[in-house]
């Protein structure tokens, strides 16, 4: 079992820059899958980006190809999504969730991934 807590963001001006992270605890971190959605108010969960247990493969929403890039370090048990030219409409609660099952790079549902942290918030201001 995984264990997940977002951190990282925060207000920031449209165009700007946030790296989120997502620490992991359990020793079986790096054959997880992982993955990043968001929730903007009064919207659905929506996929943002997902990785490879080994980090060689990954996969992004088309909303955030080119912006976004979603990496891993095994060692530090840490997830990140790196953000820059961010937008408004960026504006939501981003979430980590991990899957000990292999993962296919491409759109996620969130049922296929058991595992979730609680969220951090990043508001994009205009």
């Amino acid at each position: 079992q995984v264990q997940l807590v977002e951190s990282g963001g925060g207000l920031v001006q449209a165009g700007g820059s946030l790296r989120l992270s997502c620490a992991a605890s359990g020793h079986t971190f790096s054959s997880y899958g992982m993955a990043w959605f968001r929730q903007a108010p009064g919207k659905e969960r929506e996929f943002v980006a997902t990785i490879t247990w080994s980090g060689i493969a990954t996969y992004y929403a088309d909303f955030v190809k080119g912006r976004f890039t979603i990496s891993r370090d095994n060692a530090k048990n840490t997830v990140y999504l790196q953000m820059n030219s961010l937008k408004p409409e960026d504006t939501a609660v981003y979430y980590c969730a991990a899957s000990p099952l292999r993962l296919g790079t491409r759109t996620l549902k969130e049922s296929e991934l058991p595992y979730w942290g609680q969220g951090t918030q990043v508001t994009v201001s205009s």
